[in-house]
This record gives structure tokens, sequence and C-alpha cells, in this order.
């Protein structure tokens, strides 16, 4: 029975047909056919032939990831162009040598157990690869793919190397904000033109406003010394954006009517491939340690003058105490006493950290060892005054010669006796002292001036109405002194 679709159908076309149905069946033996169509009532199916569908090839090759399909043998059947460019390695070899020969044998050994514990579910892996590109970071997927005679596979790689490197790149800038953040000194990250993109809370204290979007000079006006290699705050910009840092920089900082010492650095902000993209700039608040500074300098300066005065008082000292002297023994004795008194006096002096002297400090040490309730009495008025280390030291050597003198010869000689020494303004920044000795013996003037009276009437005569005078009167010896209180 005829066919009633080949009824009209002449010979000719009949061996034509012919032809062409034993040229299919010879390409689809010899597997040169991609895929048949078979034509059906409603619709026409494509079938693949060998696993050479044409369509997932398209598909394929449209995919900008790369692409493997592999047999049921797990022979290679298609690469697409993003897999053989990801791997440097061509389709023909795949076909040859087999697709794990493409990678490092440690992946290798990852991707084959890939495919050999693959169950018809999708499946994924990750491994890193030193390629002609550089490390590449490769997800890989496997799931089954269908095929005319079998079930094959196609596994997928996807470089995700750029994709990590974002996200290193977003979690390195995290946590450098919050370094930035907890930094206790002011910290100011700048763009390669000079504008602050990020600074932390002490830096924007420092500049006493929002220093974002400002070029640098602006938000944090600088002054530099003279000798700084630096003279101006965008210089400090323009040297670390070219690649050169800077440290501890001595600088001055005036806002708000407050002038701050800072030690400022730079260094250039390195960025990948060491491509520079701005500066960091630390600013130090160093106005206390300056300070702290300035005083030791001061103090050194301050010990310096007081060494060399200090000397020049012993040396003086010796020469009017062997003067005066009536033997060696004699001055032995005078002159250990008086550098006694001296350095009793330096003690003191330590004690208040050399910012003055007490009046009535110096007099009850130097008086203390000779005062009791039984033997001769000390009476001390208005002496709760602050005078400078010198004039303290010239009042203390003054008080001791006095001292000297009374155990001697004036009221510290008896157990009656009494020293009274009270002071009161004398207007001007002077103060007034009288040291008035009585309950003692009679007291006759000496007949000739020691050293004793010399320093007495010298030592307190400096400022305006400085200076000291002794009466010998024959009840007891009294001393007026006016001293500056500064």
């Amino acid at each position: 029975m005829i066919d009633e679709r080949y009824r009209d159908l002449s010979v000719e076309d009949l061996r034509q047909r012919l032809f062409e149905a034993e040229e299919t069946l010879r390409a689809i033996r010899d597997g040169e056919a991609d895929a048949v169509v078979m034509r059906g009532g409603s619709d026409d199916r494509v079938h693949a032939l060998g696993g050479e569908d044409e369509s997932y090839r398209v598909i394929m090759e449209a995919m900008d990831i790369g692409a493997v399909a592999l047999d049921a043998r797990n022979a290679v059947v298609y690469a697409n162009s993003a897999m053989c460019d990801l791997l440097d390695c061509s389709f023909e070899q795949m076909q040859q040598t087999g697709l794990t020969s493409c990678f490092a044998p440690e992946v290798a050994e990852l991707v084959q157990t890939i495919i050999d514990q693959h169950d018809g579910q999708r499946h994924t892996g990750q491994f890193a690869q030193a390629m002609p590109m550089g490390t590449r970071h490769i997800i890989v997927a496997v799931g089954p793919l269908p095929l005319a005679f079998g079930t094959g596979l196609v596994l997928t790689f996807t470089d995700v190397t750029a994709r990590l490197a974002a996200e290193r790149a977003s979690e390195s800038a995290r946590i450098a904000r919050a370094v930035i953040s907890s930094a206790n000194e002011a910290v100011v990250v700048c763009d390669v033109h000079g504008k602050v993109v990020n600074a932390n809370a002490t830096a924007i204290e420092l500049t006493g406003g929002d220093p974002l979007h400002r070029a640098f000079e602006e938000a944090y006006p600088l002054s530099f010394s003279v000798s700084s290699p630096i003279i101006h705050a965008e210089d400090l910009v323009t040297m670390a954006v070219e690649g050169n840092s800077i440290q501890g920089l001595e600088a001055k900082s005036a806002r708000g009517g407050t002038c701050k010492d800072l030690l400022v650095s730079a260094a250039p902000l390195r960025l990948a491939a060491h491509q520079i993209g701005g500066c960091v700039i630390t600013l130090v608040d160093n106005t206390d340690r300056k300070a702290i500074e300035n005083h030791q300098s001061l103090l050194l300066r301050e010990l310096d003058h007081r060494v060399k005065n200090t000397l020049a008082m012993v040396m003086s000292i010796a020469s009017r105490t062997s003067a005066s002297a009536a033997d060696l023994p004699d001055f032995r004795s005078r002159f250990n006493s008086r550098l006694q008194a001296l350095a009793a006096t330096h003690i003191l002096l330590a004690e208040s950290e050399w910012s003055g002297l007490m009046l009535s400090s110096v007099v009850n040490r130097e008086l203390a060892p000779y005062t009791t309730s039984a033997g001769p009495k000390l009476v001390v008025e208005g002496l709760d005054r602050k005078v400078s280390s010198d004039i303290g030291i010239a009042f203390a050597l003054v008080v001791h010669e006095l001292t000297t003198n009374a155990v001697k010869y004036g009221a510290l000689s008896q157990e009656s006796g009494v020293i009274t020494i009270a002071g009161e303004d004398a207007g001007n920044g002077m103060v007034k002292v009288r040291w008035i000795e009585s309950g003692g013996p009679a007291v006759e003037p000496p007949t000739r001036s020691g050293f004793g009276q010399t320093l007495i009437s010298r030592s307190l005569s400096r400022g305006n109405g400085g200076g000291a005078t002794v009466d010998f009167a024959p009840s007891g010896l009294v001393c007026e002194m006016r001293l500056p209180l500064r």
C-alpha cells in the first residue's frame, strides 16, 4: 500500500528522497550528524545524536563562564571558549588527554572526585590554581546533561577571583576604618588631590569642624619652623602622594584662641599593584609633652644658674671665713657650720621644687636645735610668707649668722633668753622682719666688723629698699631686715 504522502511524487523524486534518507542514516552511523529533527503532528522535536547537540553548544558558547560537557564515559565532548581561555588549554587537548590534565595535580584530584561522586544532583567545590593570568579562585559545579544515547555531565568553572578580591578589599577598608576610628591620635586620609576623605573623631575635634571634602591645608592650617623641610601644609600632602614618608615634624596649630604643638607624620596610601591613592596623615597632640620639655629645660638652666651661684657663694664663704678665722680649727668649724646652713636651705628649696621658701620654715630649721621649752625660747610671728629662692638663700645665711652669734654671745647662750622674730608688710611688695633678742647677757658692740656682719648687711641689699641693719642694744641685739617678696 502506497503512503498518501508519496502518491503524487515522480520516480525521480522518490529516488532523491531515498538517497537523502540513506545519506542521513550513513551520517548518523558515522557520527557526522549533530541532531535529527522529528516532525510531529503539532511541532518538531530535536534529538541530540551522540552528545553533539548543537543547541547545548550554542548555549555553552554564549556563557561567560567556563563550561565543559562530558559524555557517559566522562570523555570531553565540548568545551566553550571561556573554558579554554581560563585554563589556557585547547578543546582538542582536553579531548585527547582528558579534562583533568589541564589542572595541577591536587586540583585535578578534586575535580575528578567531584565527577566520580556525582549522583545525578548538582554539586559544587572550590579551588585555587596558578594560571598564566595569576592565581585564580574557581568554583566548579557539576550537573547532569541529557544526551541522545545516555546522560552526561556538564561542569561549569566560575572565576570568583575578582569577587573575592573585592570582598577582601571591602573587609580591609572596613578594618582600616575601624582602626582609624579607634586610634588615639588624629588620623586624616586624603586623596591624590589633597582633599580629606576620612578623619577620625580625634581629627574632627582637632579641626573644630567637619574636615571632609576640604583641602587638608584648609582644614588643618599648620605652621612649621623655618628649619623644617616642610614649609606649608600642602607640601606635606604633595610629598606623601609622590611616595615619600615624613615622620615626626613639629608644627603648631592655632585655632579658637588656643595654640597646640603637634607632631605630624605623613605616608603614601598604597593600593593594589603599589598604586598610590592618596596619603595618610597623623597629628599627635604634643602640647603637654612640649610644656614638660620646656619646663625641664627651664629647670636645667635654673640648676646651672644655681650651681654656679652656689659655688661662687661657697668660694666667698671660704675666702671671708679664712680671713677672719683665728687658726685652722677655727676656720674649719666656722666654714663647716656655714656650709651646713647653706645645705639645709637647699634641702628646703628642693622640697619646694625651687618654687621659693617660706620664711617660717627657714627660721624653724635653723633655730630648732637651740630652743626648747625649758631653755631659750623662740617666738615667731607673721613669717608665713613665701619669697623667691635667691632671697630665701640670702635670708637663711643671715639667720644662720644671727643664730651663731646668739649662741656664742646673745640670747641663745642662756636658758632665760628669748628670740622674737616677727614679720609685717612694708608696702611695695616688701616684707619687714625684725630679729629681737632679750633675756640674755648684756650686749657690747664688736670692736671690728667680721664676715658675719658683712654678710648680714650685704646679702639682702637687692631690690628696691632691700637690706638689713644691726643694732647692738645693751638689752639684746636687734636686726631689722627688709625683703622683697618677689
